[in-house]
This record gives structure tokens, C-alpha cells and sequence, in this order.
């Protein structure tokens, strides 16, 4: 007898879902803090060095220059800022800025104003100043000025009494008595030098036509606009830098290249979900209709804590939400897979639920748990933009165990226990003819495509493969190397949107005829070839950085993206790059060994050490520019590929409990290719709903991820290849040679083959 409540209670729980999600996701992703490449803005990290040889930087100076910096910012009214301390470095994160140059000077001007006479003697500085009364204002022409009041009048008339009453030589081109003042005045350039010049370095230099000055009010004239002189008082009122900043690293988004990102790389999601929700439907009938309904609570409450956690939503961090879900019905592929084989055997739907979903759980934590390990390492060494990434990956693993794990069998199990799914097994998408009979004792073969594929026969023709090409990417690799990105070669690299088709040709000439600089590389991307991306070998300046602005966005209407490098960050990214692979390496060695034993553990890093070869070699091959986020795809696939290899290994050490003791190759070999074929099913399926994610990231999704969905896309394939037809047969191999004289016997809690759980 059918229990409707509940299927009832399953429903309410549905509509429940959809009314949640319908009610509140728009407000949701309203609030949630959009990063730099997404809304526009840009991100600088200063290297901070001292006043003079006697300052030492110690975190009172640092936390003083942060907070100095954060003045500054809020002069701007710029509400989404982020200034942080990195050992000796500051980095700052400006989103949403309209004048990003003008934001730019406010915060690296040391803004220590100096009163001199034209030989360079000092006689007042900013410590003279009343704090906060500089202010914009206009003189008696109505010209915008900057006045400000001093401390002592007395002092201010002592000093232009002196500067005054100064002899006058008839070999300058200049008179004697006036007072320069001057911005962060520096001792290689002299006045005599700067006078004359069209934009001098001083601000202005006043002569005393009517004598010293009896007033503690002074005016400081020059060929100001009214936005410039509110932003000298915005500069004098915040204070002088303690310390002296440094350029070494910055990347600044226009506006219009940010909304076009996300635009793009949203639609591109879209398609991407909308395709793995058809083929979970399709291919896995009821259950599929399920995962729909959960992977759809998955995403709103990925937002919902991404949002709680006040975390920065990247362009990167869209691509690992989408790659998520993706990842996230690989819990529901792994018990579905277990639910149908349960059947197959002959069990009732009720049996098949709780055995399918018991079995596969230790699955799902070992597989999510290596691929956290990844994550974390990604996030502690990663960039800005890789850390969003990292952070929703993170966030993706640990929300995918409430949803797809037990929100699955919540909605699943009503239906079951309601018994309306009793003799109805072509809902789970058994075939009745597949279904064995637990009475007369048949045992279900384990099979693929309902073939008996010996897999392990053909072993060593897999390792030839795999050789072949490791060698010829080796051969290529060291012929061509790698197209480095600025990231690890230092430099710069400007991405120029227009609204229209452009050439190379036309970009090249603007860069050296217009702007006075030669690019050493421009390749053009889009889906009509509307964005040119510029290389150059060495770092452009910030005033040339602020003229390439100017002019390509009078030209096509748009700010350009500029990114820069030193040599000294460049290191240490790539530096990271590689501790980031080593370290994630060896974190799941340590995880395998202790879930598995060492020969898994070992075969499993050289699959992933295998995959990431590939992406590497092929990169190689097309000359694509290899950066920053290549590094993110290849942990990414490090994960995923340590990922697919546990579920293979996890049913061989299930399939030798079953078997007790082991003696022979032979039998071990049956037990790896009977394991290979039960799990094809499942590595074949997650890995078709990830590549649908990553594929459309990379037919549909911005320029700026074209190359981390292409190294994602190949590192997948690479990943199944590798789980199924290198890592368990090598361990084969391995732990064969000497199974007369060392048993494997995964019923004890040890063995001597490792520690076993």
C-alpha cells in the first residue's frame, strides 16, 4: 500500500524550494561583493620601503600607512576597499573606481609639502600645517586655488620676511625672493631645473610683491583645475605616507570589460547547468529529476553563504560556482550508480536505497576530501582572483554534502519508503531483463555497455600510449617552452576592448606611433576579434599607464585592462605556483596512504603528475599564454583526477574485502578490471557533467577564462584517462610482482601493505 504523505510531504518540500529561491535570489546575488574584473576597478601591491636609513618598518609604521591609505580612499567615496599588510607589502583593492588614475596618484603621493627657497632650503613643511584645514577655493580672478592655515603666523611672516629680502641674481632667469612650494619634494631635482618647464614638478612658487605675509591663512596657486585642487586638500588632509610605496605588482579592469565578463561567463553557466540537468534527467530517469531539484537549492545556497561570508565573487569564483555543480552531482552519480547495480543484483527498491547509499558515502568524503585538500593549498598560495576562485570551491565541496548528499536522500527516500517506486525499476533506468534473481543465486557480472571488457589485458598498451606521448610533449616542451604570461616573466599586458572588429595592425601603430611604446606580442580574441590583448617585456610606467587609458578610451569608448609585473613578484608567483603542486601533492599522499596504503597513494600522484603534464605540454604546443590561472586549472584537475582515481580505488579495496585473501595476479587482476568496469559508468558520466560545465566556459564565456576552461577541458579527459587506465593498472603491476610472498588481505584492519581503514 502507497504511503502518499510522503509524496505529499516531497511536494510541499519542492514548492518549499522554489519559493525560497524565487523570493530571495535576487536579493541575494544583489548584496554579494563583486570583484575587480567584474565591475571594474583595480588592485595594486606596494612594496614598502623606508623614509630614510634610520626608519624601521615595524607593524605600528605598516598599520599607520594602511590607515593614512584608507583616508585617502574614503576622500575618493569609494565604498568597496580592500587594504591589507603582506609582511613587508601592501596590497589594495579599489572596486568600482570612475578615475581609477586619479585614485591611483591620491594613494601613492607621499604628500609631504615642503616650503623652500629656489636653491631647495627647506624652511616649512607639512608639520606647520593645521591638520585638516586644507580645503578648494577660488582667488580674486576666480581661479581655483588651495588654501590651507599654518600654526604659527609669526613663523609663516619670519619666513616670507627672509625669502623676501633675498639679494636677487641677475645670472637666473628668475627671481631670488620667491618661496617654491613643493609635493613631496625630491633632492635631484632642482628648481632651476623644473622653472619654465610647461608641467613642473613644484606646485607653485609665489613671489611677496606687497612683503611678508602678516596672515596664519595661506593660498597656493598653480595651474589648477577645480577636480585638482579639491584633490591637493584631499591629499594635505589625509596626512603624508610614513614610508615610501613601490609599485611591483598592479591590474587594473575597465568598467565596460568587467560587465561584459560577467554577462558572457553567467550565459555560459547557464548553458553549462542547463546541459548537465538534461542529461542527469535523461540518462538517470526519477533520481535525475531529483539531483535537478537539489543542485538548483545547491547553487542558491552557494550564494547565500558566499554571501554570509562577505566573500568577492570573481570572474574565476563564477567559473568554480558552475564547475561546482558539475562536481556536486558527482555525489548523486556515485549512489545512483549503487542504487542501479543493488538492483541489478536482485534487491528490493528499499534495499537498493539503503545499500547503494551506505556504500557509496565513504566514497563521496574520500573523493571531496582530496579535492579539499587542493582547494585549500589553491586559496593559502593564490593570487587575488585564484583565492575567489579557491574560496568557491571550498564553499562548493562542503554545501554539496548537505544538498547533493543528504538533501538527495531526504527527497529520494520519501518516495522510496512511500513504496510507490515498489516493482518500478525502469524509474531508476533498469531494464527489468537486467535484474537478477537473489533466490537462484546469480551473481551479476560486472559490465560495461552490457559488455565483459577486459581491460587489464591491454595494460601495457595504455602505459606504450601514455609513454609516446609524454615523450613527444617532452620533446615539445623543451623545443618551444612555454608562452609565460606576465605573471611569471614580469612585464605588462594591456587588453583593449572596442565596440567594433580591430586589427592587429591598427593597435600596433596606435601603440608606437600615438603612445611612443612597442608591444612584443598582440593577439586578438573575441568572439568577432573585438578585443586586442598588447605584451610588452618590461613594466610600463603610471604615467604611461594613465595615457594608454586616456587614449584607447577616447578611441573605442572604453578603459583598456592593464596589468603589470615586476621581476621580484614575477618569482614569486611562479615560486608559489610550484609549492602549490608540490604541497597539494603531497597532502593527498599523506590522505591516500592513510585511507588506502602507500602504493595507492604513490600511483594516484603519478596519474595527476601525468594529467597535468598533458595541460602543460599542450599549452606548449598551441602557445597559448600560460599565467596565474592555469596554475588554478591544474590544481583544480589535481583534485578532480585524485578524485575519480579513489572511487576506482575504493571499490578494488571493496571488491578484496570481499574476496579475503588475494594470492595470485590473476585474481587481482580480476578484482582491478571487475572494479574498472563497475565504476566506468560513474567516471564517464562525472566527467561528461564537468566538461559540460568547462566546455561552455570556454565556447561562451569571457576571454579572460578562455584559457583556464581549455586547460580545464583537456585536464578532465586526461584526469578519466588516467584513473581508469593508468593509476589502478600500475598499481596492478606494482603490488603484483610479489602477491605469492605478501598476500593482500583488505578484511584486517592492517596489512602489510600499509594502514588500512
Amino acid at each position: 500500500m502507497v504511503k502518499r504523505g510522503r509524496i505529499v510531504a516531497f511536494f510541499l518540500a519542492v514548492i518549499l524550494i522554489a519559493a525560497t529561491i524565487g523570493t530571495n535570489l535576487t536579493g541575494v546575488t544583489k548584496d554579494i561583493n563583486l570583484g575587480l574584473d567584474l565591475q571594474g576597478g583595480f588592485e595594486i601591491l606596494y612594496n614598502v620601503e623606508p623614509l630614510n636609513e634610520d626608519q624601521e618598518l615595524n607593524e605600528q609604521v605598516l598599520e599607520a600607512t594602511v590607515q593614512s591609505l584608507n583616508e585617502r580612499v574614503n576622500a575618493l567615496g569609494i565604498s568597496e576597499t580592500n587594504i591589507s599588510i603582506e609582511e613587508e607589502r601592501i596590497r589594495v583593492q579599489l572596486a568600482g573606481v570612475e578615475d581609477q588614475q586619479q585614485a591611483r596618484d591620491l594613494l601613492s603621493t607621499t604628500a609631504e609639502l615642503s616650503f623652500r627657497d629656489v636653491e631647495g632650503n627647506e624652511y616649512m613643511n607639512g608639520s606647520d600645517l593645521v591638520e585638516g584645514s586644507a580645503q578648494q577655493s577660488y582667488d580674486q580672478n576666480n581661479t581655483p586655488v588651495v588654501s590651507l592655515d599654518v600654526k604659527s603666523a609669526s613663523k609663516f611672516y619670519d619666513v616670507s620676511e627672509e625669502i623676501d629680502s633675498k639679494e636677487e641674481d641677475l645670472s637666473t632667469p628668475y627671481p631670488d625672493d620667491l618661496m617654491v612650494i613643493w609635493l613631496d619634494y625630491n633632492e635631484d631635482t632642482s628648481f632651476a631645473e623644473e622653472y619654465g618647464k610647461e608641467d613642473p614638478k613644484y606646485i607653485s612658487a609665489p613671489g611677496f610683491s606687497d612683503g611678508p605675509i602678516r596672515s596664519n591663512s595661506v593660498q597656493i596657486s598653480g595651474d589648477f583645475t577645480v577636480e585638482s585642487a579639491q584633490q591637493l586638500a584631499d591629499v594635505l588632509n589625509a596626512g603624508s605616507l610614513p614610508v615610501n610605496l613601490e609599485e611591483t605588482y598592479s591590474t587594473s579592469v575597465g568598467a565596460q570589460f568587467g560587465e561584459q565578463a560577467m554577462n558572457k561567463t553567467i550565459y555560459a553557466g547557464m548553458i553549462g547547468i542547463a546541459l548537465i540537468f538534461i542529461y542527469m534527467m535523461v540518462y538517470y530517469r526519477f533520481p535525475g529529476i531529483i539531483s535537478v531539484v537539489t543542485l538548483s537549492a545547491y547553487i542558491f545556497l552557494i550564494l547565500v553563504v558566499f554571501e554570509l561570508l562577505q566573500g568577492v565573487l570573481t570572474l574565476p569564483g563564477i567559473a568554480a560556482l558552475i564547475l561546482g555543480v558539475g562536481m556536486a552531482v558527482d555525489a548523486n552519480i556515485i549512489t545512483y550508480e549503487r542504487i542501479k547495480e543493488e538492483l541489478k543484483s536482485g534487491k528490493s527498491v528499499l534495499s537498493a536505497f539503503k545499500s547503494g547509499n551506505r556504500r557509496s558515502l565513504a566514497t563521496i568524503l574520500d573523493a571531496n576530501i582530496t579535492t579539499l585538500i587542493a582547494a585549500t593549498v589553491l586559496f593559502i598560495f593564490g593570487t587575488s582572483s585564484v583565492k575567489g576562485f579557491a574560496t568557491m570551491l571550498i564553499v562548493s565541496i562542503l554545501v554539496s554534502f548537505i544538498t547533493a548528499v543528504y538533501g538527495t536522500r531526504l527527497l529520494l527516500g520519501w518516495w522510496v519508503k512511500s513504496r510507490f517506486l515498489n516493482k518500478r525499476p525502469g524509474w531508476f533506468g533498469v531494464k527489468k531483463d537486467q535484474i537478477h534473481s537473489l533466490e537462484e543465486g546469480e551473481v551479476v557480472e560486472p559490465k560495461f555497455l552490457n559488455r565483459k571488457f577486459d581491460f587489464i589485458k591491454y595494460r601495457k598498451r595504455f602505459f606504450a600510449l601514455s609513454l609516446i606521448l609524454l615523450t613527444v610533449g617532452a620533446i615539445i616542451l623543451g623545443v618551444f617552452k612555454l608562452n609565460l604570461g606576465i605573471d611569471f616573466t614580469n612585464g605588462s599586458r594591456v587588453e583593449v576592448l572596442s565596440e567594433e572588429s580591430i586589427s592587429t595592425d591598427e593597435v600596433e601603430k596606435a601603440f608606437e606611433n600615438e603612445l611612443n611604446v612597442a608591444p612584443k606580442q598582440i593577439v586578438l580574441s573575441g568572439d568577432n576579434n573585438e578585443i586586442a590583448v598588447a605584451r610588452f617585456e618590461s613594466e610600463l610606467s603610471k604615467n604611461k599607464i594613465a595615457e594608454i587609458q586616456d587614449y584607447f578610451s577616447n578611441e573605442y569608448g572604453s578603459n583598456p585592462n592593464v596589468s603589470t609585473v615586476s621581476p621580484v613578484v614575477a618569482q614569486e608567483l611562479a615560486k608559489n605556483a610550484a609549492l602549490a603542486v608540490l604541497y597539494a601533492s603531497i597532502g593527498i599522499i599523506i590522505y591516500v596512504t592513510f585511507r588506502f596504503e602507500f602504493y595507492f597513494a604513490l600511483t594516484a600522484i603519478l596519474a595527476l603528475l601525468h594529467d597535468a603534464f598533458f595541460i602543460i605540454a599542450l599549452f606548449s604546443i598551441t602557445r597559448l599564454e600560460f599565467d596565474i590561472t592555469i596554475i588554478a586549472a591544474i590544481l583544480t584537475i589535481v583534485g578532480y583526477s585524485v578524485n575519480d582515481t579513489i572511487v576506482t580505488f575504493d571499490r578494488i579495496r571493496e571488491n578484496l574485502k570481499f574476496h579475503k585473501n588475494v594470492k595470485s595476479f590473476k585474481e587481482l587482476a580480476k578484482v582491478v578490471n571487475d572494479s574498472l568496469l563497475q565504476t566506468m559508468a560513474r567516471s564517464l558520466n562525472t566527467v561528461i557533467t564537468v566538461v559540460f560545465a568547462a566546455a561552455m566556459l570556454f565556447v561562451f564565456g569571457a576571454s579572460s577564462i578562455t584559457n583556464f576552461a581549455f586547460a580545464l577541458v583537456i585536464g578532465l579527459i586526461a584526469g578519466t584517462y588516467s584513473s581508469l587506465f593508468i593509476a589502478a593498472q600500475l598499481w596492478l603491476v606494482w603490488r603484483g610482482k610479489n602477491i605469492k610472498n605478501n598476500p593482500i588481505d583488505f578484511s584486517k584492519k592492517n596489512n602489510t601493505g600499509g594502514p588500512q581503514v
